[in-house]
């Protein structure tokens, strides 16, 4: 094969790989734990959590979140969520919406991380969307003070378990981002609690995405034959130069 002709091949099949769709990646999640102050204190910030989010968002665009806001306090299961842009879904399963005055906790470490409402359970509950989803990410508040630790499972013909790996026998009022993107897509996802009825959590800002709505992430190996590509590109333009001067 003429160098030319190598030049090209390489060259495209570098190129084609950085624009391969997203579908071919493994599930990314995403993981960040801002540790509480004490059952009464509310956090006023929680970088590390938000970081989280942050970087768990910025592989998604036109995504669709859910704070509970408009919703009753004490409404229970099931319930009807409208993640506007993203698609719709039902909670089913244990827990109902509550709230907290501004700035303060519900007196044993739950608030809102997104206005003052949120969704407060002990028990298994779960969502089942209206379309398969690629993404899904939530801000958990006070997991753990109780030795409990939350099971996240999607299911996609079948069930993936993710083990949320908060700190457990913390104090209280801590804050925390999951989440997960799986291009493959699930139709469904539920929380389970190592220790239920005894350690209650708050769920706040649960963001759903589309297939549609994820960002193409090339995969380390795409870059690795990019970068051979632009190796051989100037192994090619070192030769021709050093035959132009040879002439």
């Amino acid at each position: 094969m003429n160098t030319k002709k190598l030049f090209s091949t390489v060259a495209f099949a570098a190129l084609s790989a950085l624009g391969a769709p997203a579908s071919m990646a493994a599930p990314q999640v995403f993981f960040g734990e801002t540790l509480g102050l004490g059952e009464g204190t509310r956090l006023a910030t929680f970088a590390n959590a938000t970081n989280a989010r942050n970087s768990f968002l910025s592989n998604l665009t036109g995504v669709g979140t859910e704070s509970f806001e408009s919703y009753a306090n004490f409404t229970a299961a099931p319930l009807a969520i409208s993640f506007a842009g993203a698609g719709t879904a039902t909670l089913t399963g244990t827990g109902n919406v509550d709230s907290t005055a501004p700035g303060a906790t519900n007196g044993v470490g739950r608030y809102a991380t997104d206005g003052n409402k949120y969704w407060e359970a002990s028990g298994v509950f779960g969502i089942t969307f209206s379309a398969p989803v690629a993404a899904f990410g939530f801000m958990g508040i006070d997991i753990g003070d109780f030795a409990g630790q939350v099971t996240v499972t999607t299911v996609n013909g079948g069930p993936t378990v993710y083990n949320v790996g908060n700190t457990v026998s913390g104090l209280g009022g801590g804050v925390l981002f999951w989440g997960v993107i799986d291009t493959a897509g699930f139709t469904s996802i539920s929380f389970g609690n190592t220790q239920p009825g005894t350690d209650f959590f708050a769920f706040d800002q649960m963001t759903i995405g589309s297939i549609q709505q994820v960002t193409p992430v090339p995969e380390p190996e795409t870059y690795a034959m990019l970068l051979a590509g632009l190796g051989l590109m100037g192994f090619v333009a070192r030769r021709r130069q050093k035959r132009a001067l040879a002439a």
